[in-house]
């Protein structure tokens, strides 16, 4: 530069870049986003050349940084990406959808909460189990989406019941802003990787009975099995003594992706899976009556007739115009033979999409056909709404203790408050029922447990002077509002009055003025709590994923619940 502030002659802006120290471009780099650095990266040959090599490394490490809130084994995540920092801001930045997000269905109504948190250079979707509290929450696995050699998130994972046993999939795509992951699977035609990618819109339009045996019959046929040292191996590091196991784990895997490729099945095997699927169903059939060959042969008749009804509404739609309508275009099913007719094979795919949404308290409206999992929306605390996020807590006074073997065990509730504003501009605090540990659900899951009204303070007293270690209990703020009970059936709830007080150390407790009892919660961390809690086996890896089937109490394990809900 010149003495009168100008840029030297030879040098143009890619040049003034280019000749930083790398420490200077890494501070810079810090300050900006991934895809301000590739918009650099684009502007020339040169620079292009300089932040995709060893001499960006500390850059793109800034960013990895800037990504990972909390990069504790950042560097062994580099060294598993051959030393590339970039490789890892590009896993990072693409799967930022999922990274910190909680996952909800409204199956079983227990709760079906699924956090998705780092493991090894990747991510770890993992499911807190229903449970009383106890010193170590029980999780299962649900899905591990890991970065390729590159640091494209690709390869996929889905969990079963035992714990050596993984079923390869393909991320067929994952949007910037997605709300909603799709289990699917998608067809392969020759060698072009569009064509994997593009079928996965055909998977919706079938059956749901087809859709549940496609999935069960790839499941079947994709299973890969982890060599016998690595079973037992953690899927994120504790501490740094499970790094070097977690590095093999990784390139296990990797080898096991490529080995079953990907996870795609020769299309006669999948058809020959699904035939004998249907004939054992059939030979398993109990032996009917006559009157009852007399209701199979009329319900046969009438699935004939179903079928040429269809077969003639899809000559009838086929010839409407293209103008007409869309809601008279797609009113019939795919038939699953023309999902796979044209396939060479067909694989496990996860689909993360932007879906619109209506949401009522913070609890998203849910598919009970789908096998999806819905994004809750987390909020995040600042001034005036310091208690939105997820907590955690029991009923009753004093407060349960995850370590006191003593004491009888309680229900683990979590709760996710966020904020709201009225239709009269009135501040809200929802608590939403996210997952209930007790033997049989009392309320809905996505219930709102509690509503404050952070505008008006509360004129009851806290009912306890002491807490469990006859401590003096302080009690710094109290809002009044309304705690559920019971309404119009179980679908239903009411409400009846209460109060929120805000504790010292930070917890909260809410109680209902006419029965005086209590729910008490505490903020959650829910990585740590999974970093140090009990993995348990999971289900098999469909209903694993999402549980579409009716249910009021613990599917996810058979550990015994706890006592009923206070009302």
């Amino acid at each position: 530069m010149s003495s009168g502030g100008e840029l030297h002659p030879h040098l143009d802006g890619g040049g003034l870049i280019l000749s930083l120290p790398e420490d200077v471009l890494a501070l810079i780099s810090a300050h900006l986003r991934p895809r301000d650095l590739l918009a650099l990266s684009a502007a020339s040959r040169r620079l292009r050349h300089a932040l995709s090599g060893a001499a960006a490394d500390k850059a793109w490490l800034a960013q990895c940084r800037r990504l990972l809130p909390s990069p504790p084994h950042l560097l062994a995540w580099r060294a598993a990406a051959g030393g590339s920092s970039l490789a890892v801001c590009r896993f990072l930045h693409s799967a930022a959808p999922l990274l910190g997000a909680l996952w909800a269905h409204q199956n079983p109504e227990l709760g079906n909460l699924v956090a998705a948190v780092p493991g090894f250079l990747s991510v770890v979707a993992a499911r807190a189990i229903p449970q009383d509290l106890s010193p170590r929450l029980r999780w299962a696995p649900v899905f591990e989406l890991l970065a390729d050699a590159h640091g494209r998130p690709a390869i996929l994972f889905l969990h079963g019941h035992q714990p050596a046993d993984l079923f390869p999939a393909r991320l067929a795509s994952l949007q910037p802003h997605a709300n909603v992951l799709f289990l699917e699977a998608q067809t392969h035609q020759g060698e072009d990787p569009i064509a994997v990618a593009s079928s996965s819109h055909h998977f919706p339009r079938l059956a749901f009975g087809d859709r549940r045996r496609l999935l069960d019959s790839l499941v079947a046929a994709c299973r890969v099995t982890l060599p016998p040292d690595l079973v037992a191996a953690p899927l994120f590091a504790r501490t740094e003594e499970d790094l070097p196991v977690l590095a093999a784990r990784r390139e296990a895997m990797l080898r096991l992706h490529r080995e079953a490729a990907g996870g795609m099945v020769r299309t006669p095997e999948v058809e020959a899976l699904l035939l004998l699927h249907a004939h054992t169903k059939k030979k398993a059939a109990p032996s009917p009556s006559d009157g009852g060959d007399r209701i199979r042969l009329r319900r046969s008749l009438s699935a004939v007739a179903g079928y040429v009804r269809n077969s003639l509404r899809q000559m009838v739609t086929r010839s409407v115009s293209a103008n007409s309508r869309p809601q008279y275009v797609d009113t019939k099913h795919l038939p699953l033979a023309d999902f796979l007719h044209t396939a060479e094979s067909v694989g496990l795919s996860l689909r993360g999409a932007r879906m619109r949404l209506s949401t009522y308290r913070a609890w998203p409206s849910m598919h009970d056909n789908r096998f999806a999992l819905y994004k809750l929306t987390l909020q995040v605390p600042m001034p005036g709404r310091e208690y939105a996020g997820l907590w955690g807590g029991t009923f009753g006074w004093p407060p349960g203790r995850p370590e006191d073997e003593r004491e009888p065990r309680k229900a683990l509730f979590f709760l996710l408050l966020s904020y709201e504003v009225d239709t009269e501009g009135k501040l809200l605090l929802i608590a939403t029922k996210v997952l209930e540990g007790t033997h049989y659900v009392v309320h809905p899951n996505g219930s709102s447990m509690f509503i404050a009204r952070m505008c008006e303070p509360s004129t009851e007293a806290f009912p306890w002077q002491t807490d469990g270690e006859s401590r003096n209990v302080d009690v710094e703020r109290g809002f009044a509002g309304e705690g559920i009970a019971n309404g119009y059936g179980f679908r239903y709830p009411g409400s009846k009055p209460g109060s929120l007080f805000v504790l010292q150390d930070g917890q909260l407790a809410f109680v209902w003025r006419e029965t005086g009892a209590v729910l008490t919660l505490q903020r959650l961390n829910l990585e740590e709590l999974l970093k140090k809690g009990e993995r348990v086996p999971a289900l098999q890896p469909v209903p694993n994923f999402a549980y579409l089937t009716k249910s009021y109490s613990n599917v996810f394990t058979g550990f015994p619940g706890s006592s009923a809900l206070p009302r």
